[in-house]
């Protein structure tokens, strides 16, 4: 049996791995799990949700680690695990900093590497930084690209990618978040998870938030967090906001918001209390690749925090609008999809551009073609 190593260690990585890895059965693929342990916390309760099993953890992180020194000690460890192993395919997906290092891992051991969602590209090495160096470096050496969408397609033909596969063209997939989202929604009881989060009023216009990225640490996160206040204030939505672990973010957004009433800081939510709350919201802020590409699955306004994004294909088809950090822009926006029904339901009615919630059965496909010609 053909073995296909996963190698991830963020909750976005997991989310769009899980539903790779419970199709791999089904084309007689033993797949593999190896964990960074870059954001362990958040990714094991993701994998409990999913029944999923770590078979390896590099555990690599250690407090105030540099990113230099996170890309070393996930090399180095995945090197040793890669050579216990031994797998036919090494899978990687997206941009982080497990990407990279372990499909460089992989490639020093000339094991092929398969790269999930390859293709995104915002053209400006900082940003979002590091991951548009990482994620053109792995393009560089892969030897199966999965683009989720002719944008990213295009990207990868423009710098001479082929996909791996004898005969055939470059496959646009669809994103496996949209799989991840087919596969859980009917698994969510919306009742009990409005028992569970009962200080919040579902009566009310649900924002949910999420920010994270490094280019918006400092002044840009405190114009997000005003305007949030703002929101509040004026509209009279209730904010959901799970805050993130770093402690560049969590300073400034327990300082900004903290204890006021209607504003709701959550610890980070696993994966189907944040499916939920994308089905309760009406609208959603983020500055989170992944989330723009879920959001419209529910036909929700996405307002991207961020002054470029790598998914322009979102911003073309209508379902989110990239608006940068500043108050003033934020706000406008924002209040009009409050205020104007037409506009709002606009979002509704436009198809999401990444993907049928079908990728992972391309992707194994293409897989199977490769390794069994």
């Amino acid at each position: 049996m053909k073995k296909i190593m996963f190698i991830f260690g963020t909750r976005p990585e997991a989310i769009k791995m899980a539903p790779v890895i419970l199709e791999c059965k089904n084309f007689g693929f033993e797949p593999v799990i190896c964990l960074s342990g870059q954001h362990k916390d958040m990714v094991v309760p993701f994998m409990d949700f999913f029944k999923l099993k770590a078979d390896h953890d590099l555990n690599v992180m250690k407090p105030n680690q540099s990113l230099a020194e996170l890309t070393a000690n996930i090399l180095a460890n995945a090197h040793k695990v890669l050579e216990a192993v031994k797998p036919d395919v090494v899978m990687v997906q997206g941009d982080t900093t497990t990407t990279f290092a372990g499909a460089l891992a992989a490639f020093y051991q000339k094991i092929p590497v398969a790269h999930i969602e390859a293709g995104l590209r915002t053209f400006d090495k900082h940003s979002p930084f590091p991951e548009e160096i990482n994620r053109q470096m792995v393009s560089t050496f892969a030897e199966l690209h999965f683009p989720p969408t002719e944008e990213t397609k295009k990207n990868l033909e423009k710098e001479g990618r082929t996909s791996g596969v004898v005969g055939t063209e470059l496959i646009v997939t669809g994103n496996t978040s949209i799989d991840a989202l087919r596969m859980a929604k009917d698994l969510i009881d919306d009742e009990a998870m409005m028992k569970k989060y009962s200080s919040i009023d579902f009566s009310k216009k649900i924002v949910l938030v999420t920010t994270h990225r490094r280019e918006n640490h400092g002044e840009p996160l405190k114009d997000i967090c005003r305007t949030l206040k703002k929101l509040h204030h004026e509209h009279g939505a209730e904010i959901v906001l799970p805050v993130h672990l770093n402690p560049n973010v969590k300073s400034v957004v327990e300082n900004e918001l903290g204890g006021v009433k209607g504003i709701h800081l959550l610890n980070p939510l696993e994966y189907p209390d944040f499916v939920f709350f994308m089905k309760k919201s009406y609208l959603i802020m983020t500055d989170s690749g992944g989330v723009q590409e879920e959001g419209p699955y529910f036909g929700k306004p996405i307002l991207v925090m961020r002054d470029n994004t790598e998914r322009p294909e979102g911003v073309t088809a209508g379902t989110s609008l990239l608006l940068g950090t500043k108050l003033e822009t934020l706000y406008q926006k924002a209040s009009e999809l409050f205020t104007d029904v037409n506009q709002y339901q606009a979002f509704q009615k436009v198809v999401n551009p990444y993907g049928d919630g079908f990728a992972s059965h391309k992707i194994l496909a293409a897989v199977k073609r490769f390794l069994e010609p």
